[in-house]
């Protein structure tokens, strides 16, 4: 019989409901019986003892909440019986092991990925055209309207119409009767073996915002995030669009790129409309250089390199009740065989990891880095604060409908992307990961904010869990979408790349499920598998403001 709910740590004081569970079903536990007192969804969480007015809720092994006023054993945890809290969390001396899981099948695996001058290695090949101001967001739709379609790039779905097709039929005298005939449309596959430069797999625009008009700490983010693009390892080149005066200076963009890279070589061309003679030769001139750009960049292909190359991002959004149980624990064991195989992954995300900070201070390898997360988290809370919320209000009405009632409750489920493996980094937003391992990386909880983050930071392709299901893609890091249940994943199939869901009906494990993952995840990064975000062009670019546009 399907398992109906699950204990998920030794000392939590809840269960999670795999299944519904109807009002008055005979719940038999640990020697124990007892009914449950209403209907208690999926993915829920319910009690197996009463809980007084301030009692702990326990669930992962840590504190998620507390009890507002007495609970019925068999009663569900709901935001009427409890309320978000968590444990103090302090920097500390404490001994650090960890038994990594047996990588040996994949001591020989490759990847074919495109070899950087820096010694880093790409999934994919693409080429930037940067807005350094919100200004400047016409003038790349206007050179996005002049090269994506004649080089090859120009579709989002299965086929395209060719309209120019008719023109030059028309023109050329055809009948109304062979106009009719005539076959206008192309595939995908058509198009790409169309593409004037095959070894590049498109040309991204970064359009924004920012770059002048709010504060300067946005603006220098801004010019850090995007030398983090630049110098990406899926970015061959880029064309940069500057108005001339704005906060967003290039100068910044240029040193920040040499503190990431003091060895710059890939093609950059930069060029400032207030210099030039007029718009018609600014967009001239910017396709032109693009276009040599493009010959430069398409010279790199594909070939093989080890695993430890890749740096995966860990990321969540529209989270469910199972995103703990299935797909977080999955990518988490996902984590830990990249980091036995030398490789990066980065977790992100700092407001869901309120009320797990002690169990990742305790994984950090250095003091140092101890004492950095705990700061981060401090300012971070901090501000929001000052700002009128704080990390409690995380949880949206889709999560709370799907099961996680408080930010703990969330956040200890999504720290489970991160695996168990030691944290060798932690990064502000921005900071390049320089170190193999785990590394923590300051980000918001906004899907896209967070994303866009990651891909600052080097990461080269992103692992994504969803509960509730999202479009969410990056411009230069393909982004594998893992759905939590097999329901999801059968009514998006669309936007789903993986289905971790065979967990919760027990067909797999979350060893099976992450072995699995992982081998697809090394087809994403040889180009030989395509993820819908990225078969959709969902190119999500969204720059975090720390403080607030005057």
């Amino acid at each position: 019989m399907k398992q109906v709910f699950l204990k998920i740590h030794p000392k939590d004081n809840v269960l999670a409901a795999l299944q519904d569970i109807n009002a008055g079903f005979e719940i038999n536990f640990e020697g124990d019986s007892f009914k449950s007192v209403e209907k208690i969804p999926a993915k829920h969480k319910f009690t197996f003892q009463t809980f007084a007015k301030d009692d702990e809720i326990i669930m992962y092994g840590v504190l998620v909440g507390k009890a507002t006023r007495f609970i019925e054993k068999g009663e569900r945890i709901t935001m009427e019986n409890c309320v978000h809290a968590t444990m103090a969390y302090g920097v500390n001396e404490n001994e650090l092991s960890w038994k990594a899981p047996d990588v040996s099948k994949w001591k020989n695996t490759t990847f074919n990925g495109y070899h950087r001058a820096d010694g880093s290695v790409g999934t994919a090949n693409y080429w930037l055209i940067i807005p350094m101001v919100f200004c400047e967001n016409r003038n790349v739709e206007v050179l996005k309207s002049a090269l994506q379609e004649s080089l090859g790039y120009h579709t989002t779905k299965d086929f395209v119409v060719d309209t120019a097709s008719l023109v030059h039929q028309f023109k050329n005298g055809a009948s109304t009767e062979d106009l009719m005939k005539s076959e206008i449309t192309r595939t995908t596959e058509e198009i790409k073996k169309n593409r004037v430069f095959t070894n590049v797999d498109g040309i991204k625009f970064l359009t924004h915002d920012g770059g002048c008009g709010g504060f300067r700490l946005d603006s220098e983010s801004l010019t850090s995030l995007l030398a983090g693009y630049i110098t990406n390892p899926n970015v061959a080149g880029a064309t940069i669009l500057s108005l001339g005066c704005q906060h967003a200076e290039v100068k910044n963009v240029q040193e920040s790129i040499l503190k990431r890279d003091p060895n710059f070589v890939k093609p950059l061309y930069i060029l400032e409309q207030q210099k030039s003679k007029s718009e018609r030769h600014f967009i001239e001139e910017a396709v032109k250089k693009t276009f040599l750009g493009l010959i430069e960049a398409n010279k790199t292909e594909r070939k093989p390199a080890p695993l430890s190359h890749l740096n995966l991002g860990l990321e969540c959004g529209a989270s469910d009740g199972f995103s703990g149980i299935s797909a977080n624990p999955t990518l988490g064991y996902v984590s830990d065989l990249l980091v036995a195989l030398g490789g990066t992954t980065v977790l992100s995300e700092f407001p869901e990891l309120n009320g797990v900070e002690q169990e990742l201070i305790n994984r950090c390898k250095t003091k140092q880095n101890k004492k950095k997360f705990a700061h981060l988290m401090n300012r971070y809370a901090a501000r929001a604060i000052a700002l009128g919320s704080a990390f409690k209000d995380n949880p949206s009405p889709g999560n709370i409908k799907d099961g996680l009632i408080t930010d703990a409750m969330k956040s200890a489920g999504a720290a489970k992307k991160g695996g168990t493996s030691p944290i060798t980094a932690v990064l502000d937003y921005t900071e390049k990961c320089t170190k193999k391992g785990l590394n923590l990386l300051c980000t918001p909880g906004n899907d896209v904010e967070s994303t866009t983050g990651l891909a600052g930071s080097g990461c080269n392709i992103i692992a994504f869990t969803t509960g509730l299901g999202t479009p969410t893609g990056n411009p230069v890091a393909p982004v594998v979408k893992i759905s939590t249940n097999t329901t999801l994943s059968e009514k998006m199939s669309d936007i789903i790349d993986f289905n971790a869901g065979t967990i919760i009906t027990g067909e797999d494990t979350i060893i099976s499920k992450g072995e699995a993952l992982l081998e697809y995840i090394i087809k994403v990064a040889s180009g030989e598998e395509v993820p819908a975000a990225v078969r959709l062009a969902q190119d999500d670019f969204i720059p975090w403001k720390r403080g607030i546009s005057l």
